[in-house]
Formats: structure tokens, C-alpha cells, sequence
């Protein structure tokens, strides 16, 4: 398989189903996000962090495939003519938005109780959690223009929500188990 095509070189690209879209296109701009939230990811799982977490991380990055693969299906196309499903990939469930419930609930009883916004940072694998939260924050907001537009799978916008939440607990737990300062937005009074 060649990795090059050259059927985008006109600025246009094909979703599964073969519609061709401008690659401006916010089903494109929708999961390519969703993409780069996934190197992220990536990025996260590849530092100094405990096992569990990054078993956590490689099956979210397997269900953000999925969530992209749904996103770059054309929602016209995405039911063949004998009825069955085009793409042969599971779905998001709910048991997928309640795993990533079941993990923050587990996260927050060993953390002290969140009384002010914390400022990103402290630690650079804290903060790779908080660019990654924040590029997902980026995803759902595009995904929900999607949707707004063409209908877009309900419990992958419910994921995208849900897996922020994550991304900002795992953050806060991170800090606590790499004993970095977790610092607490108190705005500054201006004179």
C-alpha cells in the first residue's frame, strides 16, 4: 500500500464512502482533531507514568479511532444498500463513557478536594495532560458545529466531553503522584 495517493492534491479528500470534501471541510477539521488528540495521547502514555494509566491511555486511543472512523464516514453513505453498516468497527457505548467515569471516581478518592482552577503546569507530564485536554475541549467543539450541520454519533460527542474531564483529573492525579506543586488560580488584584 502506497502512502501517497495524489487524489488530494487538488485540496480535496474522500471519506469512507467515497464523497469527496474540501479538506477545510469541518468533518475533516472534526476528526483530524480528533487525530491530533490522539498523538497527544500518545505523547502522555510514552512518559514516566504508571502502568495502569497507560493501559487506560492506549484503550482510549483505540476508542478515538473508532470516534474518528465514525466522523470521517459520510452519514449518507454510512449504510450500504442490503442495509448492513459500511464501516465493520464497533461503536462508542455507554459502557465506554462510564469506563472513563469509573476511572476519574477512582482517581478523585485519593485527591484532596478541588477548591479553586489550577493553573497548567507543574510537571511536563501534567502538562502534556492539559494540552491534550485541551485539544480535546477543541475536538467536541468542533464535532458539535458538526453536528449542528450533519448529525453526529451521540456518544462520541458524550465521549469527547467525558474523556476532557478525564484528561483534567488525570492531570490533578498526576501532580499528586509526582509530588508537583498543583497551584491554584487566585486572580491577581490589579492596582
Amino acid at each position: 500500500m502506497k502512502i501517497y495517493t495524489k487524489t488530494g492534491d487538488r485540496g480535496t479528500t474522500a471519506l469512507f464512502g467515497g464523497t469527496r470534501v474540501p479538506k477545510h471541510h469541518i468533518r475533516i477539521e472534526s476528526y483530524g482533531t480528533v487525530d491530533e488528540l490522539n498523538s497527544y495521547i500518545g505523547l502522555i502514555r510514552d512518559q514516566n507514568i504508571d502502568l495502569n494509566y497507560k493501559n487506560v491511555l492506549v484503550h482510549i486511543q483505540d476508542r478515538l479511532f473508532t470516534v474518528g472512523a465514525i466522523m470521517a464516514t459520510d452519514p449518507e453513505k454510512a449504510i450500504l444498500k442490503n442495509g448492513k453498516e459500511r464501516l465493520n468497527i464497533p461503536k462508542i457505548d455507554n459502557s465506554d463513557i462510564e469506563g472513563l467515569e469509573l476511572e476519574m471516581d477512582t482517581m478523585n478518592e485519593a485527591l484532596p478536594p478541588m477548591t479553586h482552577f489550577v493553573l497548567p503546569g507543574g510537571h511536563q507530564t501534567v502538562s502534556f495532560c492539559h494540552i491534550a485536554r485541551c485539544v480535546c475541549r477543541r475536538a467536541e467543539r468542533l464535532a458539535t458545529a458538526l453536528n449542528d450541520i450533519e448529525a453526529v454519533d451521540a456518544n462520541c460527542l458524550i465521549y469527547l466531553n467525558r474523556l476532557s474531564d478525564y484528561l483534567f483529573v488525570l492531570a490533578r492525579k498526576l501532580s499528586y503522584d509526582l509530588r508537583a506543586k498543583e497551584i491554584k488560580w487566585i486572580p491577581e488584584k490589579h492596582k
